[in-house]
């Protein structure tokens, strides 16, 4: 039993030193990519900050003023000829006569040349 104890912590061991090794190994590769990287100079970084801080300014214009357009457009334009629409149909609709028949008519001339059609069908 000692003897699988002693095998058992000497396996532990060795796992958590080729762990730390592992982690140290990490680490100084870590550092190793990071002396690599290309660093940009104070004024790179500012110029960089400006082109982005101007570009989100630039383009949240253009969202605001679309956005303005559009709820003008909704507010006037459309809701106006949505109107206009409407009381041309509901004008249009009040000037047309069903028959019996099913015969629609726009004026009075054509309701009586329609009186006269069916009493030519009747006879």
């Amino acid at each position: 039993m000692a003897k699988k104890d002693k095998d058992i912590k000497q396996a532990n061991n060795k796992k958590s030193k080729k762990e730390d090794k592992n982690k140290r190994h990490f680490f100084k590769d870590f550092k190793a990519e990071l002396k690599k990287v290309v660093w940009p100079t104070p004024k790179q970084l500012l110029n960089s900050t400006i082109a982005v801080i101007v570009i989100v300014l630039v383009v949240g214009v253009i969202v605001f003023a679309l956005d303005f357009g559009f709820e003008l457009l909704n507010k006037y334009g459309i809701n106006s000829l949505q109107t206009k629409l409407q009381e041309k149909y509901s004008n249009s609709s009040e000037n047309t006569n069903t028959t019996s028949e099913g015969i629609n008519v726009t004026d009075e001339a054509s309701s009586e040349n329609a009186n006269a059609e069916q009493n030519e069908t009747a006879e």
